[in-house]
């Protein structure tokens, strides 16, 4: 069984786990997440009301992981919310479905995060960033997307990869006035404890 908690943001109460999230957020694991999820231009501030949902209801064992990829995906957002979906009576063992809505000074966007604690202690994750972009699809990819290998996936939708990244993708489809932007990353069995040094890159 399964409950829906929403969340608004509250700067000074995330504060504290914003500065530990950052630390996170220069590791080589999550260097790949940031290329694809985050916007463009210079990290700024983070949003992450997700991991005060996570506590509040018992996920443990993913909240590292959820709390990095939310505070990646919501950068530079002056407010979001969430939507949090959980198992009640297995609520560290069992997936973990999230929906965090994301408003910004010039248009809006969405998160999707799933988390799948594995028996190992790791996580298996999955992160979605959709937003619509009034610039054609082609602009988009000319000015964000350098050394990233297109595949028209169909004819309105080009999906854009890159050896260094596996388990990214960046997904283009044509909707006219503009585009929307799918930002996709999958990790399997990963481990906040695991974490090597490193830096991640803007797209």
């Amino acid at each position: 069984m399964s409950r829906h908690i929403a969340l608004t943001a509250c700067l000074g109460a995330l504060a504290a786990f914003a500065a530990l999230a950052a630390s996170w957020l220069v590791t080589a694991n999550y260097g790949f997440a940031q290329g694809v999820l985050a916007q463009p231009g210079t990290p700024a501030e983070t949003r992450d009301p997700l991991s005060i949902a996570a506590a509040n209801a018992g996920v443990r064992q993913c909240a590292p992981v959820l709390g990095a990829l939310s505070s990646i995906g919501g950068r530079d957002a002056r407010n979001s919310d969430v939507l949090f979906d959980w198992d009640r009576r297995r609520a560290d063992v069992a997936a973990a479905f999230t929906l965090v809505g994301l408003e910004y000074a010039q248009g809006n966007a969405a998160l999707s995060l799933t988390a799948v604690p594995e028996a190992d202690g790791s996580c298996s994750v999955a992160a979605e960033r959709i937003a619509f972009d009034l610039h054609a699809c082609k602009e988009i990819a000319q000015r964000e997307l350098h050394g990233y290998q297109a595949t028209p996936l169909l004819a309105h939708m080009t999906v854009y990869t890159r050896a260094q990244d596996r388990g990214s993708s960046v997904s283009l489809i044509d909707s006219p006035p503009g585009c929307l932007t799918i930002r996709r990353y999958v990790k399997y069995s990963t481990r906040s404890t695991a974490i090597s040094a490193g830096s991640g890159a803007s797209p």
